[in-house]
């Protein structure tokens, strides 16, 4: 599945690059501090390839932005208002991961919450590991989550509680699409 965002926006690898020349760094100078190689980024530049969200996360890192706020770029150019409609939900889908985020369009931004859908065998990509603590519950079908080097496998109704520092991986292991509700603080996605 190729990613896709709202089409008043360019596209991620578009983005990327630019975000990568107004900081002045070489394609070959990401690649080394994300731990990727320069075909990895050249090609998510190019829009050959969608990203991984371990991937994404991994480039956004070396530009210190987060996932939220590389999605949620233009939000600020929207009035505030405390009902937030379908459309505006910040939405990226990338290798069978759908992700949906709600955000609070005043105040800190400091929680989100997510809409997240799986494909059968989709998963985040390689383990991720961010700031803070997030929390969820399965809807529908089911998830393996790979937290601290133990895998949990969760149905609907479970939740979960973890800490983001740790290294973890969310994966259907399923043959129907897995969809779930997710908080984390501080903002990520």
């Amino acid at each position: 599945m190729s990613a896709s965002s709202p089409t008043h926006l360019p596209s991620i690898g578009t983005r990327l690059s630019s975000i990568r020349q107004s900081q002045g760094y070489s394609q070959r100078k990401v690649a080394e501090l994300a731990g990727l190689t320069h075909s990895a980024v050249s090609s998510v530049e190019q829009d050959k390839v969608s990203p991984s969200i371990s991937t994404l996360h991994k480039i956004l890192a070396v530009y210190h932005i987060s996932l939220a706020d590389f999605f949620a770029e233009d939000e600020d150019k929207r009035p505030a208002s405390i009902i937030i409609e379908a459309e505006d939900l910040v939405q990226w889908e990338s290798q069978g991961v759908a992700l949906q985020l709600l955000r609070s369009q005043e105040g800190a931004k400091s929680l989100g919450m997510m809409i997240e859908t799986y494909a059968p065998g989709s998963s985040t990509g390689e383990q991720l590991t961010h700031e803070g603590e997030e929390v969820g519950t399965v809807l529908e079908g089911s998830i393996e989550i790979l937290y601290d080097g133990q895998t949990y496998l969760l149905s609907p109704g479970q939740s979960y509680a973890i800490n983001t520092n740790i290294p973890h991986t969310f994966r259907n292991p399923g043959h129907v699409p897995c969809k779930l509700i997710s908080a984390n603080t501080p903002l990520t996605l």
